[in-house]
């Protein structure tokens, strides 16, 4: 058997046409992320409220309307920023027994 000679060779190579995906979803690396606190059937809705004023630093007015707001609606943002911010402030909410998520808005 020979070998083919380069000219054969490159004259049979054809040029490869590279096709980039095409992709309907955007992702906004700059868009906030959410903390959502869940309703639960274990914690008090005082201790709820005593956990958005220590972790969060507000005042009792604000973290009682946020723990009404989980109880009636089964939900409620607890807070906003970075994913790095919203994965801390999930793992603080879960230590201290509250079911927590996170999404970006």
């Amino acid at each position: 058997m020979g070998r083919p000679d380069a000219s054969s060779a490159s004259a049979s190579t054809a040029p490869v046409e590279i096709v980039e995906p095409e992709t309907t979803e955007e992702v906004d690396l700059d868009s906030p992320w959410v903390v959502i606190v869940w309703d639960d059937p274990i914690n008090l809705m005082s201790y709820v409220a005593f956990v958005f004023r220590k972790l969060f630093g507000y005042s009792k007015e604000e973290a009682e309307r946020l723990m009404l707001q989980v109880h009636h609606e089964g939900k409620a943002v607890v807070s906003s920023g970075s994913r790095d911010e919203a994965e801390r402030d999930v793992f603080r909410l879960h230590e201290h027994g509250l079911w927590a998520t996170m999404q970006q808005d």
